[in-house]
């Protein structure tokens, strides 16, 4: 999510986009310091200053290191 971005149009996107196929979204929000994480047929669910993020079944083996972007 970029500064000039509206959480509410980019959480819209999100749900667009598991809608259309995509198995798995995060949308990283620096300022709140939060990861939403969409899937399909599932609540959003919000990680608060999480260190990583799995790619899950989807990406088998993928982590995202996020520590470099809190701190």
């Amino acid at each position: 999510m970029s500064p000039s971005d509206s959480l509410k149009k980019v959480q819209e996107k999100m749900r667009e986009y598991i809608v259309n196929g995509c198995r798995l979204g995060w949308l990283i929000n620096r300022k709140k310091q939060e990861v939403e994480i969409y899937r399909p047929g599932k609540e959003v669910e919000v990680l608060k200053l999480p260190k990583t993020l799995s790619g899950e079944d989807v990406l088998p083996g993928f982590v995202l290191n996020l520590e470099k972007m809190w701190g």
